[in-house]
């Protein structure tokens, strides 16, 4: 077990009409700005949230209990269980998933928060560094006590509210909350699948989660994972529709399994192509080829 001392955590709510809290549990700073910001309908998309002051919070790092008992609770979105294949597949693809890492997807985060289990379960993320034997992982896993934090934590959105964008500190705590303040995710990531938008948020100390500006070329720099993150349109497997894709450093699309075998057969059909050419070039010119 790891014990993180009684310390002044922080949350930041990019929307606030979608988070739950309560002003009570906010600095009169923090209620002054957001009354102004609620006043005011609209939020900049780039405002920068101060560090917001709640009651302090003892974070400890345990294993999650044998007994304790995880939801089985079906999935918010359909196409999440596609969604995160598709990530994940790339990324193994491309040999980028190290031999200590691995992604998760409806799989158990935990941390101990004031003496109460807290188990988040993220549609999708990517852990570089597990410092225990895989089997140890199986039904959750710790931050910090078994291995790093993830390095980005992605949620694919639907119409039935999942409490992504709650702030709530309280038990038990909001997602936003709960990847910010507590594991202090450095990439936190929210996409919705029908429509194709997507919005990342980078964690920055004193700033705390923070619109990241999307590049020229249309897509996200992801620095924790050195890759390109955007949306791409078209199809895989029986689904059509949004999908979220990696691209390396030099803007290369990282490839899924079935289209890097189409690639590999178009090479192969092409050499095959330049083969025979070069033989009829050969028989042209009188020269019977050995191949």
């Amino acid at each position: 077990m790891v014990t993180v001392p009684l310390q002044q955590s922080s949350a930041a709510s990019p929307d606030l009409s979608q988070a739950d809290l309560s002003q009570a549990d906010l600095s009169e700073a923090d209620r002054s700005q957001i009354d102004s910001s609620v006043a005011n309908e609209t939020i900049s998309q780039h405002v920068s949230w101060p560090m917001r002051n709640t009651d302090g919070v003892r974070i400890e790092w345990k294993k999650l209990p044998a007994d304790f008992e995880l939801p089985d609770d079906p999935v918010d979105n359909l196409a999440q269980p596609a969604l995160a294949a598709a990530l994940t597949d790339s990324l193994n693809q491309a040999g980028l998933v190290s031999d200590t890492g691995f992604t998760m997807t409806n799989y158990g985060l935990c941390a101990d928060l004031n003496g109460h289990t807290v188990v988040k379960a993220p549609d999708w993320a990517y852990v570089d560094r597990i410092t225990v034997p895989r089997e140890d992982i199986v039904r959750s896993y710790t931050p910090y006590l078994e291995g790093d934090t993830p390095c980005i934590v992605i949620e694919f959105l639907s119409e039935t509210p999942g409490g992504e964008y709650s702030v709530k500190p309280t038990h038990p705590p909001g997602k936003w909350y709960f990847y910010e303040a507590v594991l202090k995710v450095p990439y936190y990531v929210l996409f919705e699948p029908t429509s194709g938008d997507l919005e990342v948020y980078s964690f920055q100390e004193g700033i705390v989660h923070k619109n990241v500006i999307m590049e020229n070329n249309g897509r996200y720099w992801i620095e924790s994972m050195q890759l390109f993150l955007g949306v791409w349109q078209g199809d895989r497997q029986d689904r059509s529709g949004y999908w979220l894709r990696w691209w390396d450093k030099d803007d290369n699309l990282l490839l899924w399994g079935f289209e890097k075998a189409e690639q590999e057969a178009q090479r192969a059909e092409q050499a095959e192509n330049d083969v025979e050419k070069l033989r009829e070039q050969l028989r042209a010119a009188g020269i019977e080829p050995d191949v």
